[in-house]
């Protein structure tokens, strides 16, 4: 989103990619529990910022799954 503000336009494949990431963003979160207002905020940040937003909610899924494996007994 930010980069279709500094270029004043919307490039069709950009908007392809954009929406492409936000169904990703929603396919990640299908079969989580969480919080609404976290998945907003996610969906929000991977719309504003792209690849980098989705990079970022990617580590972080990868990190809350680890820590939760971690605590869970064998």
């Amino acid at each position: 989103m930010i980069l279709f503000v500094v270029l004043g336009h919307v490039p069709v494949i950009l908007l392809v990619c954009l929406l492409g990431l936000l169904w990703l963003t929603w396919v990640e979160f299908r079969g989580r529990d969480l919080d609404p207002l976290v998945e907003l905020w996610w969906g929000l940040l991977v719309l504003m910022t792209h690849v980098a937003g989705y990079l970022a909610l990617r580590v972080w899924l990868a990190v809350r799954d680890r820590r939760g494996a971690a605590r869970r007994p064998a």
